[in-house]
């Protein structure tokens, strides 16, 4: 089976967040042919500004490192807390600088959701998702009822109730990238193995 690799991304910048070790548990709950790699410059990256995003410009370092991180992904992964019923400031503005990327382009993607009761800024990232062209690998999002703060991915993965949709995240988003690749695959196919057009002869016949 062809390695799939995943890009988590933790919409908080806190050093101990329950989101972030939700996507380390799905790390060590990933099978041999999947690799997650966490994205950790999120607080390195500057405000957006579409001046510095015009054809032909050098984005800043931080910017160009989050875009090659998310071309060379065959999937994202996304978990988020929710603050004042939105998305953090620091989450969309990376998806900002995002919207310009042609590679996200249909990209499979899911969220996870670490507290159920965190409704709006699932809603609200879904909507910026779907505009972006992104495609969300299902319609709502993967809950992980965290029975306590302050759990660490290990103790997560240990727990059936919590595994058990990020097992499902991680079977959804293998299956899209599958998907993904077999659509390419045929289309490249159906190009290559398209018949030439037979050139024709003086008498009208094939040449």
């Amino acid at each position: 089976m062809n390695e799939v690799r995943l890009l988590a991304i933790s919409g908080s910048v806190r050093a101990h967040s329950s989101n972030t070790e939700v996507l380390r548990a799905l790390m060590l709950l990933a099978p041999p042919h999947v690799t997650v790699r966490p994205f950790e410059g999120l607080v390195t990256l500057p405000a957006f500004n579409p001046d510095l995003d015009q054809e032909g410009m050098t984005p800043p370092p931080p910017v160009q490192e989050l875009r090659s991180q998310v071309s060379n992904a065959d999937a994202i992964v996304i978990c988020s807390p929710e603050y004042a019923h939105g998305v953090p400031g620091s989450l969309k503005n990376a998806l900002d600088w995002l919207v310009s990327v042609p590679d996200v382009v249909g990209k499979p993607t899911a969220l996870v959701n670490a507290s159920p009761r965190s409704v709006h800024a699932q809603a609200s990232l879904a909507e910026t998702l779907r505009t972006m062209s992104m495609h969300l690998v299902a319609e709502t999002p993967f809950v992980v009822p965290l029975i306590e703060r302050g759990m660490t991915a290990p103790a997560i993965a240990s727990v059936d109730a919590l595994a058990a949709p990020l097992h499902d995240c991680l079977d959804a988003l293998v299956a899209a990238v599958a998907s993904r690749d077999g659509s390419r695959r045929g289309r490249l196919l159906t190009t290559k193995g398209s018949p030439e057009p037979a050139e024709s002869g003086r008498d009208g016949g094939a040449a």
